[in-house]
């Protein structure tokens, strides 16, 4: 049965491709495994009966991290290097990178690409580890059929092919090669399909298809069909070529890597290791912030904590922007694209991930938490005495007078209380006057609330300007003598909040637009608009349908919807001469309506 922990954890993990740690009670991590799908394969070993060691492995568990990748191909190399750094005891260990295939490009005149276990150190290129021979060998099988390179090992010196020492073998006669031994293609173009062969190699294909279907549009004008259609074979095969490995490559040296993700008051960075071309670790920590702290500042702390942590020499730091520190010996490079880029793009992921993680483990922990900061946030820029817990907005809403009413909602903790919303009749007010309309509500509400001995709100929000918030002041302050803060939310010409007012007299307190107090007071000023239009729609159409106007005999729904739309009221009908009612339903209806009022 797993922990409260870590049924916590399998919450947070995502469905990407990638590799998960498992670690004891004394933070030792005791084994490592890949999975196309993160949180289906961590969740298996929890959700189902394990029997012998997995059942061991599984009671041993005390905590989860992991590695989000690009691909299953990606996670396996990954959890190549992990297991070999870490060696975990409940890991099978695997043999030496020798095992793995590689793809080789020999340094020598007319280089051969070929596949190998053993890398010789030689000049010439190699690329890998590969998970499996069938992956190295499909790659090779495509690039053969693209570019046709020579397999053989004969040696091409410039003396023997100048002297005629080779003939073409059976290879260019069908096509295979383009038998430099016998002088046929030059080394500048044999030179230029082994450039292209490496971008493939690297995933850098872009370049390449561009230039194939260059060649086959220009084969195709001339009209040579035959040639284009073997080029388009070609372009065909790269396009549909996706397995590439940013996770491993013999062209990267030594490194390290620094990504971040910012929030407001954390800030999560990502620590990837690079040795020999492999990523062997991927850290992430999260930093508190104390003052306001740019993210170069702390990103530059980061460094400086983890280099010592993990008693670093690396003399080259991959990062994401430029910072204000200098290292003995260490180069720091902000990289634009190629495979630095992408091993920077794959860090900046981890650290969001590991965001997502932590806020949503904090979420389930406390699911309030989030919510709490907010209005911790508001608390601290209105200067209010207390926790906004119960925040109250109300708006008004009429038909020129008609059909006059008010809604309130209520928001507990940050989040909309359904219950304790409240719709309004206005009964007191005749004519279309807010300001009346505002002080009846208010003074309805809260004199009950204090007859019923009722908990009152935190914060009290009017959806208008500075009057709305006197009125509300004179009731709540000057009749019944309560100390409830008011503020009075206003929007711009976009219909838009975009101007919080407090005080009296009220002034103007700056908010961040992007801040989340901002967001969620435009949320209460949306939400108390939403109520109170939606009950004043209900009763207006209630007011068309049910009116005096039914009564009136030969007068139907139709017609009674035409007066009432033109006239906006049954007085305003009643007061019509016979003109006007003509005017709008005819001369017939006209006279019917008017008799019946006089």
């Amino acid at each position: 049965m797993a922990s409260d922990r870590i049924t916590s954890i399998l919450k947070t993990i995502p469905t990407s491709p990638g590799v998960y740690q498992y670690f004891d009670e004394t933070g030792e991590i005791i084994y490592v495994g890949k999975a196309k799908n993160l949180k289906r394969r961590v969740s298996s070993y929890f959700n189902k009966e394990q029997t012998g060691k997995t059942r061991l492995l599984v009671s041993k568990i005390a905590d989860i991290r992991f590695t989000v990748v690009g691909s299953e191909a990606e996670a396996f190399l990954l959890e190549n290097n992990f297991i070999k750094q870490y060696k975990p005891r409940y890991n099978i260990m695997l043999k030496d990178d020798k095992t793995y295939p590689w793809i080789c490009i020999k340094n020598e005149c007319f280089p051969r690409i070929f596949l190998t276990r053993k890398k010789v150190n030689d000049g010439s290129l190699y690329y890998g580890p590969y998970p499996s021979v069938m992956t190295a060998r499909t790659l090779l099988d495509i690039l053969k059929q693209v570019y046709p390179l020579r397999t053989c090992k004969l040696n091409l010196k410039d003396q023997f092919i100048a002297n005629n020492h080779y003939r073409p073998c059976l290879e260019y006669h069908i096509g295979n090669c383009k038998a430099p031994c016998a002088n046929l293609i030059s080394e500048e173009d044999y030179n230029y399909m082994i450039s292209n062969t490496k971008e493939v190699i690297k995933g850098n294909i872009s370049g390449v298809l561009k230039d194939l279907k260059a060649q086959m549009m220009d084969h195709a004008s001339r009209l040579e069909f035959e040639q284009a259609q073997i080029i388009k074979q070609k372009y065909d095969l790269l396009e549909n070529y996706h397995a590439r490995s940013i996770v491993s490559s013999n062209t990267l040296h030594d490194m390290e890597v620094f990504s971040y993700d910012n929030a407001d008051s954390s800030f999560y960075v990502n620590y990837m290791r690079i040795i020999q071309g492999a990523i062997i670790q991927s850290f992430s920590i999260e930093m508190k912030r104390r003052l306001e702290e740019t993210p170069e500042e702390l990103l530059s702390l980061a460094i400086i904590e983890l280099r010592q942590r993990f008693e670093s020499s690396v003399r080259e730091i991959i990062v994401p922007m430029k910072l204000d520190m200098e290292l003995n010996n260490v180069k720091f490079t902000i990289p634009k694209k190629g495979e630095k880029f992408e091993i920077l793009a794959l860090s900046t992921r981890n650290a969001k991930q590991y965001r997502f993680e932590t806020e949503k483990l904090r979420s389930l922990v406390d699911p309030e938490r989030h919510s709490k900061r907010i209005l911790a946030e508001l608390q601290k820029d209105l200067h209010l005495p207390e926790l906004p817990a119960i925040i109250e907005c109300f708006d008004n809403s009429n038909f020129q007078g008609d059909y006059a009413v008010a809604g309130m909602v209520q928001f507990v903790n940050g989040k909309p209380n359904k219950s304790g919303y409240r719709h309004f009749n206005i009964k007191t007010v005749q004519g279309p006057d807010d300001y009346a309309s505002m002080r009846e509500v208010v003074r309805r509400r809260y004199t009950r609330l204090v007859e019923e001995g009722k908990e009152l709100p935190n914060l009290i929000i009017t959806d208008g300007g500075k009057g709305q918030m006197e009125v509300v002041r004179q009731v709540i302050e000057d009749e019944l003598h309560l100390e409830i803060p008011i503020a009075g939310l206003a929007k711009n010409d976009s219909h838009r909040t975009n101007e919080l007012l407090f005080g009296f007299p009220p002034h103007v307190v700056q908010l961040k637009p992007n801040s989340s107090a901002f967001h969620l007071l435009a949320q209460i000023q949306e939400e108390v608009h939403r109520f109170a239009i939606s009950f004043h729609r209900k009763k207006f159409e209630k007011g068309f349908i049910h009116s005096e106007l039914n009564d009136i005999k030969g007068i139907g729904k139709t017609t009674a919807e035409k007066l009432l739309l033109e006239l906006k009221s049954v007085k305003n009908i009643k007061t019509a001469d016979l003109q006007q009612l003509s005017e709008i339903i005819g001369p017939a209806k006209a006279k019917i309506v008017f008799d019946y009022f006089h």
